[in-house]
Order: C-alpha cells, then sequence, then structure tokens
C-alpha cells in the first residue's frame, strides 16, 4: 500500500494487523474444519451437508485471501504457519471427531457464530478509521451470517424429518 493508503488509515497499524492476523487464524481454522467435515460427515442429508461444507470451506479460503492482502497492504506480514493460527485464533478449531451430521453442523454453527461477534466487534473497534478495511470486513460478515443461516436451515431440515419418520 503507498503512503498515503496507509495514512488514511486513523487506527493503530500494529494494532489493526494483529486484528486481522487473529482474524485469518480463524478463516484458516474454519476452512481446515469445514473441508474436513465434509470429508468425513455421515448420516440424513450427508451428500447435502458435505456440499455446503465445502462451499463454505472455498468462501473461507476466499476470506483469507482478502485479509492477507490487506495486511500486506498495510506493510504487515500475515501469519504463515498453522502454529500461528492455533496460538492467535479468536473461534478455534473443533476437529470433526463425531462425523455424525448433526455433531458436525453444530461445530460450524458455532464456529460461524463466533466469527460474526469476531468481525463485528473490528467493525465497532475500526468504524470510521479505516474505510478500506472496514468494506471488507463487512464483506466477510455478510458471508458469514450467511453460512450461519444456510447450516441452521439444514438443522431445521433434519429436525423436521426426524419427527416425520418417528
Amino acid at each position: 500500500m503507498g503512503k498515503i493508503g496507509r495514512e488514511i488509515v486513523q487506527y493503530d497499524l500494529k494494532q489493526l494487523i494483529e486484528l486481522l492476523n487473529k482474524a485469518l487464524a480463524d478463516e484458516w481454522l474454519a476452512y481446515v474444519q469445514y473441508w474436513n467435515g465434509a470429508k468425513v460427515v455421515v448420516g440424513p442429508m450427508r451428500t447435502v451437508v458435505a456440499g455446503e461444507l465445502e462451499e463454505h470451506a472455498g468462501e473461507e479460503l476466499e476470506h483469507a485471501g482478502m485479509l492477507v492482502e490487506r495486511i500486506i497492504q498495510l506493510g504487515g506480514t500475515p501469519i504463515l504457519t498453522p502454529s500461528e493460527w492455533m496460538s492467535k485464533t479468536n473461534c478455534g478449531y473443533e476437529a470433526p471427531t463425531d462425523p455424525f451430521v448433526v455433531p458436525i453442523l453444530k461445530q460450524n454453527i458455532k464456529g460461524e457464530q463466533c466469527a460474526i461477534k469476531t468481525y463485528t466487534a473490528i467493525i465497532e473497534k475500526i468504524k470510521g478509521k479505516d474505510p478500506i478495511t472496514t468494506h471488507i470486513i463487512y464483506k466477510i460478515l455478510a458471508d458469514e451470517v450467511e453460512h450461519e443461516e444456510d447450516l441452521e436451515a439444514i438443522m431445521v431440515d433434519i429436525e423436521a424429518a426426524k419427527k416425520f419418520y418417528d
């Protein structure tokens, strides 16, 4: 990023880069969690769930790319190793040790809810202080809200089917 591009940021650049790196850790771990879940998921609506998880994994990877680009524009270095992801994460990582659809969906809903809270908090800190980063974070936040809705809708369908067959 150019000199003037950095000067328009009215927030401590070091702190902003740290916030973005923590969000980047979350995105990498969300990508891995979704990808792993899509591969091991079993149970009713498995193909629908796996497809949704794979789609979300791709979107989490896109978010990671957006964050990396912005960190570099701000003069920072993105975190580069899985150990850094684990040490900096806001939302953590839950391995899909129970591959049944319901626990997998619950894990990922929990992750999306954490992401929504994380991005909302970032916006509150930087709103009016960095229009470029704010725009990026709003875009990611909108996707995370959509992910939560998608996963909750599948849970509702599974619960409805369970009642139907009981």
